[in-house]
Order: structure tokens, then sequence, then C-alpha cells
């Protein structure tokens, strides 16, 4: 008898079951007994209980209520697992931590990939209290989170977890490890966020509006995509040309006109 779950459209849920890349993926994290592991979206388990029976105890956060009871059953034996029932933009990861009693976390996922970037962009908002973070995702989404400036896949993504993490693709994922298959190629990544040192102190709203703004339109010049935020005196006196695009900017570049305001 098939006892595989069937994989929901809505969750935009993908399956991986190919042993060799769970293998891979697992070597990767290379759990410990004193880690505090969180799964984003478990799924069958694939991920789950490897990293459980490495780890001893690991919480997985799991919106499919039809997931949990079999999540649960596997569980037994294995290690301790907690599983939260929840939509994982709304898990305050910072309280986790605390409520765990453990500096930070380590989180790990096959994240689905139609809100892959609200997910990130959420983690990085708790990056204080993570270790560090291994998702797989869309290769298309990895590399545009790893570009360097003035590559055509550079954008807000690239400067944004650029600034907050050191961002290292790690391999692919063919269609085929995964039940159903996706039409696109994945890859897994990790993200170590920065130590406090080499965080940028700008104010984080302001910043998030100037990239924002500043690659809407990609092929304005700063002058133009800014003129709402700052005029051109104000980018000359960060160091940047009023005429450069966004896309050859360095993350810090936009760092410097966070914290620069308008001139007299």
């Amino acid at each position: 008898m098939n006892t595989s779950a069937r994989p929901k459209k809505s969750f935009g849920q993908h399956f991986l079951h190919e042993r060799r890349y769970i293998e891979r993926i697992v070597a990767a994290i290379s759990p410990r007994q004193d880690d505090f592991m969180v799964e984003i979206g478990p799924g069958e388990g694939a991920l789950t209980f490897p990293l459980l029976r490495a780890a001893g105890k690991l919480t997985a956060i799991e919106l499919d209520t039809d997931l949990i009871p079999r999540l649960r059953e596997q569980a037994n034996g294995v290690g301790e697992l907690s599983i939260v029932h929840a939509d994982v933009l709304k898990v305050d990861f910072t309280a986790m931590a605390r409520q765990a009693g453990v500096e930070r976390l380590r989180i790990a996922g096959n994240l689905p990939y139609y809100i892959s970037s609200p997910i990130l962009f959420h983690c990085i908002d708790h990056a204080a209290s993570i270790t560090d973070m291994h998702f797989m995702l869309q290769k298309e989404v990895v590399d545009r989170m790893a570009a360097a400036p003035g590559s055509k896949v550079y954008g807000r993504l690239s400067v944004m977890l650029q600034l907050a993490c050191r961002v290292e693709p790690l391999f692919d994922v063919p269609p085929g490890a995964f039940r159903p298959p996706p039409k696109v190629d994945s890859s897994v990544v990790r993200l170590a966020p920065l130590p406090p040192e080499a965080r940028h102190d700008a104010d984080p709203a302001r910043l998030y509006a100037i990239v924002k703004a500043a690659f809407a339109q990609r092929r304005k010049t700063l002058s133009n995509a800014l003129r709402q935020l700052m005029d051109a005196q104000t980018i000359r006196a960060a160091g940047i040309d009023p005429k450069a695009r966004a896309e050859v900017l360095a993350p810090m570049d936009f760092v410097a006109l966070a914290k620069l305001r308008d001139t007299p």
C-alpha cells in the first residue's frame, strides 16, 4: 500500500525523495547533538528524520494539517520532534530561541518556491538569533541571492541578503529528485548571518526603501529612481555617481545612501 502523502498545489509542495540528495543536504548541514534545529516545511519528513537522528531533537514548522499526524507517528523512537502548526511568516524565531533558552537556532528547509523570497526576508529579520540556514530553493532564486554587482540577475534580493548573510550556493538538485517533479532546477544554499561587527548600521526601513526604489525600474539612473527619497547632491555626497544605475552598486553603497539625508 502506498502511504505517501498527495502533494498539494495550494502549498507548493514538491516532496524530496532521492536518497543521495537527502544525504548530501544532511552532510552539508552537519547537525550536532547540541544544536537547536528548526525545519521549515518538513513535508513527508525526508530531511526531518535524518536531522532528528543526528541532533536528537528538532522543531518542525508545518502548515499542512494532513501531514502532522504522519510526522508524529514516524518520529516515535527516532528523537524528540516538536511540530508547530503555523504559517512560517508568522513565526517569531527570536522568541523561539529565547523560549528554548538558546542563543541561536539552526534552520533548514525545502521552501515552497512561490513564497521563498518572503520567507528569506522574514528569516533575515531574525538573523541575530540564527547560526545558519540551509535551504532548497529554485536555482534561479539562488543565482539571484549570490549575484555580484553588474550581473543581470543582481537585484534587491542580492543586496538585502548579502548585507545580512554570507551566501554560499552548495549544489544543484534536478527535478527528478522530487515528487512531483517541479518544472525548474533547484539548488541548495547556505546562509550564515554576519557577525555583529560586520553588520551595517543604517536604518533598516530606509535602507529597504532605497533598495526597493533603486531596482524598481532597473534602466533608470539613481537620480531618477530615488527622486522621491533623495536628490542628486545627496547621492553624490555618498561618493556615488547619480547617473549610475542600481545594478552596478555594491551592497554597502546602498548602506552609504541610507545613512545620508538630503542636503539643505
